[in-house]
């Protein structure tokens, strides 16, 4: 029974007031009623739409949900409350100098975006929710980044998001956080390994540029070579070509005029 009692959740009912504490209820709500024009104003709380309240009576949490949004009612004295927040809150984890796998030294911020999901577990749990949540964001951040390679963390940031988010989900579960979205907003690397990463890659797009060229060249060659097998077996398509090639030159505004023989001629000089 000891056990057990130790080891349930902290935002269970811890038990019953007691005697003495039933007593200081009863005769704080007979002070009430007494002076109820008087005590109305301390009793009535009002909670927004986006707030819930955690009630105290006694230093013992009343209930197991929180109260709101609207009115609700507590006894002066006996009774105190907590407002919680349940709207999504960001913030920016500052920059870290994180170590990568391969020995890279890189900076790299982010942002996190969390709400409260369990208001009484949020104030029962934890002394300050939205300042743990910051610190373990940011440990996150290294514990995570450390088991990947720079490359890695430049290309793959949606898959370290998406697992900084997991475990930010599950170590504050039990603070009634719920991290919603985590996003790794820029990396700076050291500008001796930029200047390095420049080069490569300039490296690497003229080695392509290179053999583009020459799949063009070896492309070309082949043409030529089809071209001329269909000119050799067929005369009469070199005399198209000829007078196309006649037809570009007298195009052109040239100073020079050049009067070109006929293929028939010619060819009879040609089988000589």
């Amino acid at each position: 029974e000891a056990f057990v009692r130790e080891n349930r959740p902290r935002t269970e009912r811890t038990g019953s007031l007691g005697c003495v504490g039933w007593f200081i209820v009863i005769l704080s709500g007979i002070f009430t009623i007494c002076l109820f024009p008087i005590t109305v104003w301390f009793c009535l709380k009002i909670v927004q739409e986006y707030e819930r309240a955690v009630i105290f009576r006694l230093g013992r949490i009343t209930d197991r949900k929180a109260k709101g949004p609207g009115i609700f009612f507590i006894l002066p004295c006996t009774d105190s409350f907590v407002k919680v927040d349940l709207r999504t809150v960001s913030f920016d984890i500052p920059p870290q100098e994180i170590l990568t796998k391969d020995s890279v030294t890189v900076s790299v911020d982010g942002v996190v975006y969390f709400r409260v999901n369990d208001p009484i577990a949020s104030v029962a749990n934890v002394s300050n929710a939205d300042f743990a949540t910051r610190l373990l964001a940011q440990t996150t951040l290294r514990n995570v980044l450390g088991t990947k390679n720079l490359a890695e963390v430049l290309s793959d940031r949606e898959g370290i998001a998406h697992s900084m988010q997991s475990n930010l989900d599950d170590a504050t579960d039990n603070w009634g956080i719920k991290v919603e979205r985590v996003e790794i907003k820029d990396v700076k690397l050291p500008v001796q390994l930029q200047r390095a990463m420049a080069a490569e890659a300039e490296a690497a797009r003229e080695a392509r540029a290179k053999v583009i060229a020459a799949e063009g060249e070896m492309n070309a060659s082949r043409a030529l070579k089809e071209a001329s097998l269909v000119i050799a077996e067929s005369p009469s398509a070199l005399q198209l070509r000829y007078l196309q090639t006649l037809n570009t030159i007298a195009a052109e505004k040239n100073s020079t005029i050049i009067f070109p023989l006929p293929m028939d001629v010619m060819s009879h000089f040609m089988r000589k």
